[in-house]
């Protein structure tokens, strides 16, 4: 049964993507469903893993804002699923690291708009954790991302 919320099927591989991997979404009967992520994934296949990638451009500036330095976190990692050969598609994990929990919370429809613009509907494993600050003092996100591509 697909999930209405995320768009995941629970505890089923979903169809293969064109030279994607199977992925199943984890999903424990019982618990509640999330929403924008998933409890888990399994994956099999060839593992793409990011260091932490923060908001800022090829000449190294940030943009004023968490959801604009979150966006183009999201392109960056985009950009790196790229050189391996992957997509969104093949998301299984992404740990955010932010300095403000609250900045992160404030603003949820454009921080999903910025999301579903480089990954769509993609929701893999999830966590957020608020850090004191981060290795670049302008940063506001880092973000790890872990692909599996066939």
């Amino acid at each position: 049964m697909t999930d209405k919320i995320n768009g995941h099927s629970d505890g089923v591989a979903t169809a293969p993507v064109e030279s994607g991997p199977v992925h199943t979404v984890l999903q424990p009967a019982g618990w509640p469903r999330p929403k924008g992520y998933a409890n888990g994934m399994m994956a099999e296949g060839r593992v793409v893993v990011t260091g932490g990638i923060v908001g800022w451009d090829a000449e190294g500036r940030f943009p004023e804002g968490f959801v604009a330095q979150a966006r183009q976190t999201f392109a960056n990692i985009a950009a790196i699923l790229a050189e391996a050969g992957a997509g969104p598609e093949h998301l299984v994990r992404l740990t955010w690291y932010v300095t403000d929990i609250d900045a992160y919370l404030a603003d949820g429809r454009a921080l999903g708009a910025a999301y579903r613009e480089f990954f769509g509907r993609n929701f893999p494993a999830m966590a957020t954790v608020q850090v004191v600050r981060l290795v670049e003092p302008e940063a506001l996100v880092e973000i790890e991302a872990t692909a599996v591509l066939p």
